[in-house]
């Protein structure tokens, strides 16, 4: 216990300072997500053990990274991912994954037959839509037309290698990860459709939801909370990745209530980039071994540039030919292919 509480003081610090740091630099041209990594791969124990991976700070952070994926599934507009431009961005994902697959065939250090070779090429093909969003929310991207595109496209950029991964990399027979799909998503779409109903009807159980949603009771944030957790703790038993439930999650969200709601905008905020997502970043930065990273320079630079040349280069191409962005500044294309090549 000792150890959890000086981990998770030592994380609350981080995530005190960093925005306080990232605000001293002219410009702000380092998003504060950067410093939490960073700060987290430095304090971790692979470098000054401050930092240790806990039970307890795990779970955590993977509370962060739900809250985190709640939030961006909650923003998205199913009409973006349904339209033109969502259309594009699936068929460019589609697009860098086989170049992904190519590449490795090419690349002498890896095999496509095996494990390692399938999860490089879908790491290719990868968006960090957790990351973006953060970054998106500070830069005042989100309600523009790069912010549009940027989660067009970054949607399926988060969701592909999630659902490749579940059908590439399993242990269990494809067919059967298919059906597991198939059944966690019609949950979800009952979870969404049954909540939309129920506040239609406008019953006794509404009325005290919206009756009690500020008062001590929190009712609002709670049925959020159990919409979330449950939904990701049926990924887990499914053995999928609980990015996919935080996503369903806020998904259903945003289908029962279209209109949004500020105040329950607020806490779930609160909640989230007050405490949890700072506690997934720092998190993932203690993952990191720098030393590790750094003993293969080129490999790195390699993969980099690789990633740029799959993920980047499509993206501009499709944003260019696109009916609807091709009107967009070169300058803003190329944001969005950058944008979307976080990884």
């Amino acid at each position: 216990m000792p150890v959890d509480l000086i981990s998770l003081a030592v994380i609350a610090l981080v995530a005190a300072v960093s925005p306080m740091i990232a605000q001293l630099i002219p410009g702000k041209p380092i998003p504060e997500v950067v410093f939490l990594l960073v700060a987290g791969a430095l304090l971790g124990p692979y470098m000054a053990g401050l930092i240790d991976m806990t039970d307890s700070v795990e779970l955590l952070s993977d509370l962060g990274l739900a809250f985190l994926f709640l939030l961006a599934g909650y923003e998205i507009n199913p009409k973006h991912l349904t339209g033109s431009q969502g259309k594009r961005g699936l068929a460019t994902w589609i697009v860098t994954l086989g170049l992904g697959f190519l590449a490795v065939r090419l690349t002498p250090y890896f095999s496509i037959s095996h494990v390692d070779g399938i999860a490089v090429a879908i790491a290719l093909t990868t968006t960090a839509l957790g990351t973006l969003l953060p970054i998106l929310k500070e830069r005042n991207l989100m309600d523009t037309r790069v912010g549009e595109s940027i989660l067009a496209y970054g949607t399926y950029g988060e969701l592909g290698p999630v659902i490749a991964m579940a059908l590439l990399l399993s242990s269990r027979a494809e067919w059967k990860t298919v059906l597991i799909l198939v059944a966690f998503i019609g949950v979800a779409v009952l979870a969404g459709a049954f909540s939309a109903k129920a506040k239609k009807a406008g019953g006794a159980v509404f009325r005290f939801l919206t009756a009690n949603a500020n008062t001590t009771a929190q009712t609002a944030m709670r049925v959020t909370v159990l919409l979330l957790v449950a939904l990701v703790a049926l990924s887990a038993i499914f053995d999928l990745d609980i990015v996919l439930g935080a996503f369903a999650a806020g998904f259903v969200l945003r289908y029962v209530i279209p209109e949004g709601d500020h105040d329950l905008e607020m806490k779930l905020d609160g909640i989230a980039y007050g405490f949890l997502i700072p506690v997934f970043f720092i998190a993932s930065g203690a993952k990191i071994n720098l030393s590790a990273v750094f003993t293969q320079p080129a490999l790195l630079v390699g993969f980099i540039f690789m990633l740029l040349l799959i993920r980047a280069v499509p993206i501009f191409i499709a944003l260019s030919t696109g009916k609807d962005t091709r009107d967009m500044s070169p300058n803003s294309r190329l944001t969005v292919a950058l944008y979307c090549t976080t990884a």
